[in-house]
C-alpha cells in the first residue's frame, strides 16, 4: 500500500475477526480449542485480510483520480460491496453442514447428522463463520470510517486554525467579551 495506516487497517481486521470468532464460540456455547478453534482463527485471517486489501486496493486506485477522499471511499464501498458480501455468504454456507455436523454418505445417498468424525470440524466451522461475519461488517463499515479520519481530522484542524486566524484579524477580541474601558 505503501502507508503505514492502511497496512495498519488490514491487520487490524484481524483482530476484529478474532471478536467475533470469540462470541461465536460464546452464543453456540462451545469451548476455545487451541487446536481446531485456532486454525480456523488462521484460516480466517486469509480470508478477511484479502476482503480488506481488496476494498483499500480500490480506494486508493480511484484517490489517484483526483476526486474527494470522502467520495472515494462511498464509491470503493459501494464498488466492492457486492464481491466482499458474495464471498462472506458462499463461504458461510459452505461451512453450515460441517457446523452442524452433517455428514454426507455418498454411496448410500444418505445425509446423517452428529457423527463422530464430523464432530472435529464443529469448532473449526463455528470458528470461521461467526469471525468472517462479524468481521465483514466490520470491514463495510469501520474500515471506510476509518480511511476517512485522517482527512476528517485534518479538515477539523484546519477550521481550528481558521478561527484562530479569524481571532487575531479582530485584534484579539471574542464577542463573549468586552474590554475594559480606559
Amino acid at each position: 500500500f505503501n502507508s503505514v495506516y492502511c497496512t495498519f487497517l488490514t491487520l487490524s481486521t484481524v483482530v476484529l475477526s478474532t471478536i467475533g470468532v470469540l462470541l461465536g464460540m460464546v452464543v453456540t456455547g462451545q469451548t476455545f480449542s487451541v487446536i481446531m478453534t485456532g486454525t480456523g482463527v488462521v484460516a480466517l485471517a486469509g480470508i478477511v485480510v484479502n476482503n480488506s486489501i481488496v476494498l483499500i486496493d480500490t480506494y486508493q486506485r480511484l484517490l489517484e483520480s483526483g476526486m474527494d477522499r470522502v467520495d472515494v471511499v462511498l464509491k470503493a464501498a459501494g464498488q466492492r460491496l457486492r464481491p466482499i458480501l458474495l464471498t462472506t455468504i458462499t463461504t458461510m454456507i459452505g461451512l453450515f453442514p460441517m457446523a452442524i455436523q452433517a455428514s454426507v454418505d455418498v454411496f448410500n445417498r444418505t445425509v446423517q447428522m452428529g457423527e463422530p468424525t464430523a464432530a472435529w470440524w464443529v469448532q473449526l466451522s463455528t470458528a470461521i463463520i461467526f469471525g468472517l461475519g462479524f468481521s465483514t461488517l466490520l470491514t463495510l463499515v469501520l474500515v471506510p470510517v476509518m480511511l476517512t479520519l485522517p482527512e476528517t481530522m485534518r479538515r477539523r484542524f484546519q477550521s481550528l486554525g481558521n478561527i484562530g486566524d479569524l481571532r487575531s484579524k479582530l485584534g484579539g477580541r471574542s464577542g463573549n467579551h468586552s474590554e475594559p474601558a480606559e
